[in-house]
C-alpha cells in the first residue's frame, strides 16, 4: 500500500472523489497549511487530506468577535478536536487536490480544490502550525455486478433527481450529462444525493464500488419514496460541495 504524510483538513461535510470543494480559509492554522501548499512548485499536486469530522468543530469554538468574548481562546492546529484529535475524525477520508489557491487582501484563502483518492487515516501529527497525518491510499475495487448497479442507481437517481425538482416546482436542469463508468456513478450520486454526513461517510467507506452502488439504490428508492410526502427539499449541485467557512 502506498503511505504519504500530508496536510490534514477536518470539515463537517465528506469529500468524495470527483467533488469540487470550495473553501473559504481565515483560520490562521488553515492560513499557515495554504501558505505551505503555495510553496510546492506549479507543476506538483498540492495536495491536502480532507476527513470528516466525528466530534469536534470545524473552526476554534472561540474567536474575536464571536458571541462569548469572556471565554479563553483555544489556540494551535488541534483547537476543537480535543486531547486526541485522531479519535475526533472519521478514518476514512479522501485527497484533495488545490487548482486554486488565492490569497486576499486581508490575508484569508480563496481555495478550489478537487477530490482524487481515498486515503485511510493511520496516525495524526499535531506539533506544527497545522494538522498533518500519516495516510494509506485505497484502492478502488469493482466488485461484483458493478455495471449492472450503475444502469440501476443512474435510473434510481434520475427518478430521484426529477422528485426533488418536483418537490421545488422547477424543471431539471444538470447541465451534464451523466456518466456510466461504475466508481464514478457511485461517487457523484453519494455527493449528490441529500444525505446526512453519517451516510455520505458510509458510502465513501464502502468496500468496493458494487457496495456502494447497492447501498445507494437503497437510499436513493427510500429518499424517493419520502420526497412524494414533501412539499420542498433543496436542490443539489452535482459536483460541487457548498462553500465551507475555515
Amino acid at each position: 500500500m502506498t503511505t504519504a504524510r500530508l496536510p490534514l483538513f477536518p470539515l463537517n461535510s465528506v469529500l468524495f472523489p470527483g467533488l469540487v470543494l470550495p473553501l473559504n480559509i481565515f483560520e490562521e492554522r488553515y492560513r499557515a497549511m495554504m501558505r505551505e501548499l503555495l510553496k510546492t512548485d506549479e507543476e506538483e499536486p498540492r495536495r491536502f487530506a480532507v476527513v470528516a469530522i466525528r466530534d469536534g468543530r470545524e473552526v476554534a469554538p472561540t474567536a474575536p468577535g464571536m458571541p462569548d468574548p469572556t471565554t479563553v481562546m483555544e489556540r494551535g492546529p488541534a483547537a476543537g478536536f480535543g486531547p486526541d484529535p485522531i479519535q475526533a475524525f472519521h478514518r476514512v477520508g479522501c485527497i484533495a487536490d488545490a487548482a486554486t489557491i488565492r490569497e486576499r487582501a486581508d490575508g484569508s484563502f480563496e481555495v478550489l480544490a478537487t477530490g482524487t483518492t481515498r486515503v485511510k487515516l493511520l496516525s495524526v501529527d499535531a506539533s506544527g502550525p497545522f494538522l498533518t497525518a500519516e495516510f494509506e491510499e485505497i484502492p478502488e475495487e469493482p466488485g461484483d455486478g458493478a455495471g449492472a448497479l450503475a444502469e440501476g442507481v443512474l435510473r434510481a437517481f434520475r427518478n430521484y433527481q426529477q422528485r426533488l425538482a418536483g418537490a421545488r416546482e422547477r424543471t431539471l436542469s444538470t447541465g451534464t450529462e451523466l456518466p456510466d463508468e461504475p466508481s464514478v456513478v457511485s461517487y457523484l450520486v453519494a455527493a449528490a444525493a441529500v444525505l446526512d454526513t453519517p451516510a455520505k461517510q458510509r458510502l465513501l467507506q464502502a468496500p468496493d464500488t458494487a457496495t456502494r452502488l447497492r447501498e445507494e439504490l437503497k437510499l436513493l428508492r427510500t429518499e424517493t419514496a419520502v420526497l412524494r410526502h414533501l412539499p420542498s427539499l433543496p436542490m443539489v449541485d452535482l459536483t460541487r460541495q457548498p462553500t465551507s467557512p475555515n
